[in-house]
């Protein structure tokens, strides 16, 4: 009888050795980006209820949590500030004062080795949790842009190291590059939230940041989930005007898109792995339904197979103890 002719993939998954010998993407330290939330408030750590492990942090529990991130192997964090004052203009974001001032100072002068990236919005900030001024009830985009702009270069002022605005204004990425220029700061790069949908997915953040809407939703501005299309005109739009990063928030739902954003524009490419998403997995493995470090490692290296460069995630510190244990 004649032998079948077939191919034999499986002789290159026999043992733990072949498997990572051929391995094809690679999750590394080096690629986790972790998210803080520091409060104005003193002496002050809060767990955020629907994110276990995650906590708002007062300044002077700040530089703690940085050196245990440099300890695990951590080197970029993205700062968000819960001020205790708000109004319609937001106007605690450009504060040289204000809280994610004050923390990324701290933070260059405490831990120096660490990335500090400082989130560039209005909402945490405004009376009405919208990510830009309100006017007859609708955002408006280009008087918006210049309270934008002069957050960025405070944040830069500050000492951070890369400003990533997240506001979905258009001309956002153009105004802040020319803002920063124009005030010497012309090699703070700009790390554009360019994709970013109004996601289902983002009700845990609102909770650790404050920043729900008081009306309304953010849907005139973040885009529809339904839209593939659009992602690559907002994404094309931050490269022409100067990106030097590009975001796409959520990722474990909008893989494809990353992957389409990757193929199309050669910047780094950055996967925000946002708050609902660790909830979920936290939620599940908190019941025994899943295996915790199995999945979230999963899931990340599938970020990474879909393009991403780096990806934000809570889940860093776990993931960095993780990969140090593999």
């Amino acid at each position: 009888m004649k032998e079948l002719e077939f191919k034999r993939h499986r002789r290159l998954r026999s043992t733990d050795n072949m498997r990572a010998l051929v391995r094809e993407t690679h999750l590394l330290k080096d690629d986790l980006i972790f998210p803080i939330f520091v409060l104005e408030e003193n002496d002050v750590k809060n767990e955020v209820p629907s994110m276990p492990g995650v906590y708002q942090v007062s300044l002077n529990y700040l530089t703690e949590e940085m050196n245990e991130l440099v300890n695990l192997g951590i080197k970029s964090v993205i700062v968000f500030g819960v001020p205790q004052e708000k109004d319609e203009a937001g106007s605690e974001a450009y504060n040289e004062e204000g809280i994610v001032q004050r923390a990324i100072r701290q933070i260059k002068e405490e831990v120096p080795s660490l990335t500090v990236i400082a989130d560039t919005c209005l909402c945490q900030y405004t009376d009405h949790g919208h990510c830009g001024v309100v006017r007859n009830g609708d955002i408006a985009n280009d008087e918006s842009l210049e309270l934008i702009t002069k957050t960025a270069i405070t944040q830069a002022q500050a000492g951070a190291d890369i400003i990533a605005p997240s506001n979905m204004m258009d001309g956002f990425v153009a105004a802040i590059r020319q803002g920063l220029d124009e005030a010497g700061y012309s090699q703070i790069p700009v790390m554009s939230y360019a994709v970013k949908y109004a996601s289902a997915f983002y009700g845990p953040f609102r909770d650790a940041a404050h920043s729900t809407p008081q009306f309304g939703d953010r849907k005139a501005y973040q885009m529809d989930p339904a839209n593939r299309l659009e992602a690559i005109r907002e994404a094309e739009s931050d490269v022409e005007e100067g990106a030097d990063f590009l975001i796409v928030k959520p990722s474990l739902a909008y893989l494809d898109i990353m992957r389409e954003v990757k193929d199309r524009f050669r910047l780094p490419l950055v996967a925000y792995n946002v708050s609902g998403e660790y909830a979920m997995i936290k939620a599940a493995a908190q019941n025994g339904w899943v295996d915790e470090k199995a999945i979230v490692l999963e899931k990340l290296t599938a970020m990474k197979r879909a393009g991403a460069d780096l990806i934000i995630t809570y889940f860093a510190k776990d993931a960095a103890k993780w990969l140090s244990e593999s």
